[in-house]
């Protein structure tokens, strides 16, 4: 049926990202240590062995070769009808990429990155990859002004919330992967409803390409890191999430939005920012925290989230599986509001939550255990 060739298309397309990934990845690895193309270890990082950090220009590959075929498959007809909005993501991905593979090369200074981020986001938006509605009480963002400040203001904050988790083996790229999933479940459901003789859009087939690119990038970023992603990988994953989420939008119409389908009318933008929870949460945290200490925000510290987990007793695996368990919770938590009356989400998402806590807080209970054997 219509259903099975569909998947096996975003399939299909999933694993020519993840093949062209994995392939250009290898090749990164190869070229960055015979020309010696690696950073110095730094007080902060949490691996000991000089290790390469241009495994986003191996993600770019694979991000464009999926983009490339799906343009010569038949099936992708209908999202490259108007091919504006898909070769604007795809030069704001070069673009993105670039900028932070010269980062990872020169370090670059954080306002230049900064407006950079800011540049890149205004091409993204200037050319129509924005906001369409909100379903806040019906409204419509009417003004081409407004809907492009505040696309450009949630590209920036997904692309350095992103870039913010960069510090463990398979962090983001595990993140991305599992939030992504759940985004193109729900991506694939509301084309059902809202366009049911057309499945094929811009939006899913870019979930679709960056759960393929993690898949093709995890096996050599997995703990013992063999290549980083960078800020070039960190950087076009924040901004191809923020793409699909803003190219869905498009598809509600917000005049027939009720307050019951207010939740899953908003899903396409509280969907990256749930994913992310954990990162927003660990870059607000941070910026105050260096702005308190009369530093830059973006200066490093080794006081992240996943850095305390570590020193809370979690190994470098135990702490990326918390991130990966709650990210897991709370996107899957948000896709069931779409699914089910959102009274029956708590038997879901209490349960869960409880579970992710005591994985969270495990540590610190094993290591008070052997001190009551002494007591006693």
């Amino acid at each position: 049926g219509i259903g099975g060739r569909l998947m096996r298309a975003y399939l299909l397309i999933a694993l020519i990202a993840a093949v062209v990934t994995f392939g250009a990845t290898y090749l990164v690895l190869k070229l960055a240590h015979r020309y010696k193309l690696y950073p110095q270890i730094r007080a902060r990082d949490a691996h000991t062995k000089p290790t390469p950090r241009l495994g986003g220009a191996a993600m770019m590959l694979g991000f464009a070769a999926a983009i490339g075929a799906a343009g010569v498959l038949g099936w992708f007809h209908s999202v490259f009808v108007d091919p504006t909005k898909v070769v604007t993501i795809l030069v704001c991905a070069v673009l993105i990429t670039t900028l932070g593979f010269l980062d990872d090369l020169y370090d670059l200074d954080w306002t230049l990155k900064l407006a950079g981020q800011f540049g890149v986001a205004g091409i993204l938006a200037w050319q129509g990859v924005q906001i369409v509605s909100l379903p806040i009480a019906g409204l419509t963002i009417g003004s081409f002004g407004t809907s492009l400040i505040v696309t450009v203001f949630i590209t920036v904050l997904v692309m350095n919330a992103v870039n913010f988790i960069d510090g463990l083996d398979g962090l983001v790229a595990g993140v991305v992967l599992i939030g992504t999933s759940v985004f193109f479940a729900y991506a694939y459901l509301l084309t059902q409803q809202t366009n049911p003789t057309n499945y094929f859009n811009l939006a899913t087939l870019i979930s679709a390409i960056v759960i393929g690119v993690c898949l093709g990038f995890l096996p050599f970023n997995w703990h013992r890191a063999r290549i980083f992603m960078g800020d070039g990988g960190a950087l076009l994953l924040g901004l191809l999430m923020s793409s699909s989420a803003l190219t869905v939008t498009g598809q509600i119409d917000p005049s027939i939005t009720t307050n019951a389908d207010a939740v899953p009318a908003f899903l396409p933008l509280i969907l990256p920012l749930a994913i992310l929870v954990l990162p927003l949460l660990d870059f607000t945290l941070a910026v105050l925290r260096r702005l308190r200490a009369g530093k830059s925000p973006f200066a490093a510290d080794r006081k992240h989230i996943h850095h305390r987990l570590q020193d809370f007793g979690h190994s470098h695996l135990g702490s990326v599986l918390v991130f990966y368990v709650w990210t897991a919770v709370i996107s899957i938590s948000c896709l069931l509001f779409f699914l089910i009356p959102g009274e029956d989400v708590g038997l879901f998402f209490f349960p869960s939550a409880i579970a992710a806590m005591a994985y969270t807080i495990w540590p610190v209970v094993v290591t008070r255990r052997p001190l009551s054997k002494d007591i006693e």
